[in-house]
C-alpha cells in the first residue's frame, strides 16, 4: 500500500515558522496548488501580510499566531485547526532560528536558544499533530531539517546538532508512524537564499538557490514517496559522501570549503551562514 499524500480535499495543511523565507514561499506555493493553509509564526503582521497576498489564488491561508517554544500556544493552533477550519491533514514543521557558535566566545544562550526553537519548537508541534492525526489513521508530517545536519561545520555547533537531532527523530518515528498510516518526511535542504543570508557580508556558494525554488522541490517532494527531500541534489549528495571520508580527511575538507566563512568581516560582525527556515 502506497503512503497517504495529502491532497487538498483532504483537509489543512500547517506551516510552523511561515513568516519569512521557505515557510513563506511554501505557504503561497501550496495555496496556489488549492490547499487550505494555516500559517504559525510570532510575527502577526507578517503572516496577514502573507495571506493578504494568496487572497487571489485557488487556495487560501489561515493566520493562527503561536510561539512554537511554547507547547500550548502549539495545543492551541491544533486545536483551532481542527475545530475551527477542518481536518489536519498535513503539518510542516519549518520553524528555526540559526545562532552561528565559536569557539572562543561560547554563549549558553545561543544553545538554549537554538534547541528551544529548533527542538523542543518541532517537538511542541509534533506531540498534538500525531495526536490528531492518529484519531483519523491518516496524516502527513515533513519535517525541515538541513545538509547542515550530515556533519559538523564551522559556527554550527548549536544549529547542526538541533538538526541532525531531528533526522534521528524523523528516522526512529518512521517505523511507529507507518504502522499508523501518518506518513513522515525530512526536508534537508542546502543553503537558500533567505533575509538573513542578504545580510551577510560574504559572498554565497554556487549552490544557493531561492526560497521559491526550495518551494517548488519541496512541494514536488511532498507528493512522492521519498521519504528524505534534499535539495540541491548535487551538493548535498556532496555533503553526504565527504561525510564518509575518514576524519583526517573530512576536517581539512571542510576547511578548506568553508574558508570564506571563518574570515572576520570588515564591519567586525561575525558571518552568518543561510539557514532554510528563515
Amino acid at each position: 500500500m502506497s503512503d497517504f499524500i495529502a491532497r487538498p480535499e483532504h483537509g489543512i495543511v500547517w506551516i510552523s515558522g511561515a513568516s519569512s523565507g521557505i515557510g513563506r514561499a511554501l505557504a503561497l506555493k501550496l495555496a496556489g496548488e488549492g490547499y487550505k493553509v494555516a500559517v504559525t509564526a510570532r510575527s502577526h503582521e507578517k503572516l496577514v501580510e502573507l495571506q493578504a497576498e494568496a487572497s487571489g489564488l485557488s487556495g487560501n491561508i489561515i493566520v493562527l499566531d503561536g510561539d512554537v517554544t511554547d507547547a500550548e500556544d502549539m495545543e492551541h493552533v491544533l486545536a483551532s485547526i481542527e475545530y475551527e477550519h477542518g481536518t489536519l491533514a498535513m503539518a510542516i514543521l519549518n520553524a528555526g532560528i540559526y545562532l552561528p557558535v565559536h569557539a572562543e566566545d561560547l554563549n549558553r544562550a545561543d544553545f538554549e536558544n537554538s534547541f528551544a526553537v529548533n527542538l523542543s519548537g518541532v517537538v511542541n508541534c509534533l506531540l498534538p499533530a500525531i495526536r490528531h492525526m492518529k484519531a483519523k489513521g491518516q496524516g502527513q508530517i515533513a519535517i525541515v531539517s538541513s545538509v547542515t545536519a550530515y556533519g559538523g561545520l564551522p559556527t554550527g555547533a548549536a544549529y547542526g546538532a538541533t538538526k541532525a537531532a531531528l533526522i534521528n527523530m524523523a528516522e526512529s518515528l518512521k517505523f511507529d508512524l507507518d504502522k499508523m498510516g501518518i506518513r513522515i518526511q525530512l526536508i534537508s535542504p542546502g543553503f537558500v537564499d533567505t533575509p538573513t543570508v542578504a545580510k551577510s557580508a560574504f559572498p554565497m556558494p554556487t549552490a544557493l538557490v531561492s526560497s521559491e525554488e526550495a518551494a517548488r522541490q519541496i512541494a514536488a517532494g511532498l507528493k512522492s514517496q521519498a521519504f528524505e527531500i534534499a535539495f540541491p541534489r548535487r551538493f548535498t549528495t556532496m555533503l553526504k559522501l565527504a561525510r564518509l571520508l575518514p576524519y583526517g580527511a573530512y576536517f581539512p575538507l571542510m576547511n578548506y570549503l568553508t574558508r570564506w566563512r571563518q574570515r572576520p568581516p570588515l564591519d567586525g560582525h561575525h558571518p552568518v551562514m543561510p539557514h532554510p527556515a528563515e
